[in-house]
């Protein structure tokens, strides 16, 4: 058995179950901060923009904005709308 046996047999093989963990929570970070600043964006919110760039909270702080801030409904989330529709409410 040489050094690197085990290594080749198939993608992720040896390296265990914390790989594909990190893989789903990197997948979840990515899609929650890519929404979150997507609509911080057309809004015009650039502070939110920029904290939500910065900060790294595995998606809490993208998903309380989304819902609780921006006020957006789950079936908006992945909507475009007409330019002017989605700006910040007073």
């Amino acid at each position: 058995m040489g050094i690197f046996s085990g290594y080749g047999m198939g993608y992720g093989a040896g390296l265990g179950p914390g790989v594909s963990f990190l893989f789903l929570v990197v997948a979840w970070t990515l899609f929650w901060k890519g929404l979150a600043l997507w609509h911080a964006s057309r809004r015009g919110q650039y502070w939110w923009f920029i904290i939500m760039l910065v900060v790294n909270t595995i998606g809490i702080l993208e998903i309380v904005y989304l819902f609780a801030i921006a006020g957006i409904k789950p079936h908006e989330l992945l909507s475009v709308k007409k330019e002017g529709e989605d700006k910040p409410r007073s």
